[in-house]
């Protein structure tokens, strides 16, 4: 996994140094406001199966085809949380950038703030829907899968970042305190930190509007690791230090703000209408909609309280979503699943990661099926996705 710049016609125009994302990989100035292409993380294609073995799920990777393995195809992610390129106001695009002008101002929008200590100058943008982040993205052309290749967070592209976590830390709490030195035997310890989860008065700050600019980690370059930042008050004295993560290039892979996720939706039925719980995926870009469940699979039932993963889905494509809870935020899966089945039947979208309020319920496979896709919050924004194929 790498940053690059990535063009809307969905071709790479540099990658960025490893050790540094404001270069180049070859050590000259990079360009991250928008100039010259989007900044992603480019995910490798690989292969991958799921096996059940009693009360044990396992999960295969591979760089090569082998009997029983499904391709996992090459993809980009943001490497920030996603913005919005007002620039054009009939059309706006989302955006991976580190962009601090008024075109690219993040949370709600609000332009009174700039200049103050609450600024949205630089910041991710929230207060945006799961129906308009989508068209936000397909703002940037047709280009990639289907004519659909720009999106906005994808589930299948969240699930297997997922996935190369917990097999490379070899655990499911993503929250664990951070370490940089592997064992003795050379492998992955710890986790990612608590990342921005424990922020005290958010609402009293900015109304839970993001208070972490994009691009805190570009110091990391590629590198797994946590870069500490610290806001301001309103007094001008500093706040809170907030431990800011970064898995292989991508920032606050959870906490923070929630990220809107296309291509899975939930039907969640009353009492009454069947009384089940029922989880879709589409993998085509080009048949995402907020309608209805045409070109959906069905792949599996979620519970229906809430509470932390104790199982989950899995199946033939490791479905990140639980079946049952009852767990904690230290054992099993160590996040927690959102749900409302007296007030919020019918079709609902999917939240992944957690917010700055979030704290331990907040990680990696932390999920929220109570959402409408034509909702809204400021402490709701998404990410920047292309599929090439």
């Amino acid at each position: 996994m790498r940053r690059c710049v990535l063009r809307d016609n969905g071709t790479v125009a540099y990658y960025l140094h490893a050790n540094d994302s404001t270069k180049r990989d070859t050590g000259a100035a990079a360009k991250l406001d928008g100039t010259d292409g989007q900044v992603m993380v480019e995910i490798p294609a690989h292969y991958r199966k799921f096996e059940v073995d009693g009360t044990k799920f396992r999960c295969l990777l591979s760089e090569h085809a082998l009997p029983g393995f499904h391709l996992v195809q090459l993809a980009y992610r943001s490497a920030y949380e996603a913005a919005v390129d007002r620039t054009v106001s009939a059309t706006p695009k989302l955006a991976s950038v580190v962009n601090t002008s008024t075109a690219f101002r993040g949370g709600n929008n609000t332009a009174g703030w700039d200049g103050t200590y609450r600024s949205l100058l630089g910041m991710p943008a929230t207060s945006i829907s799961l129906t308009n982040f989508r068209k936000y993205a397909r703002n940037r052309g047709n280009a990639g899968k289907n004519g659909a290749g720009w999106n906005c967070d994808v589930y299948e592209v969240q699930k297997t970042c997922w996935w190369l976590y917990a097999v490379e830390y070899a655990n499911f709490n993503c929250q664990l305190a951070y370490n940089a030195e592997p064992t003795s035997e050379g492998y992955k310890q710890g986790g990612l930190s608590q990342g921005v989860t424990n922020m005290s008065d958010w609402d009293g700050y900015n109304s839970y509007n993001p208070m972490v600019p994009c691009g805190v980690t570009n110091p990391l370059g590629n590198k797994t690791g946590v870069v500490n930042y610290t806001y301001k008050k309103s007094d001008g004295t500093d706040g809170q230090t907030l431990s800011v993560p970064s898995y292989r290039g991508l920032e606050n892979p959870f906490g923070h703000v929630w990220s809107w996720t296309d291509g899975c939706k939930c039907n969640i039925q009353s009492a009454d209408a069947g009384g089940v719980s029922e989880f879709f995926v589409c993998t085509d870009p080009a048949k995402f909609q907020s309608n209805d469940y045409t070109d959906y699979e069905k792949r599996g039932e979620l519970p229906r309280n809430e509470g932390y993963v104790k199982i989950m889905m899995i199946g033939e494509y490791g479905e990140n979503m639980p079946t049952a809870v009852g767990a904690s935020s230290t054992t099993y899966f160590a996040d927690y699943f959102y749900t409302n089945v007296v007030s919020n039947t019918g079709q609902r979208g999917v939240l992944f990661g957690g917010a700055a309020y979030s704290g331990a319920y907040a990680g990696f496979s932390c999920a929220s099926a109570s959402s409408a896709a034509s909702n809204t919050g400021a402490y709701v924004g998404s990410r920047l996705c292309f599929l090439p194929a």
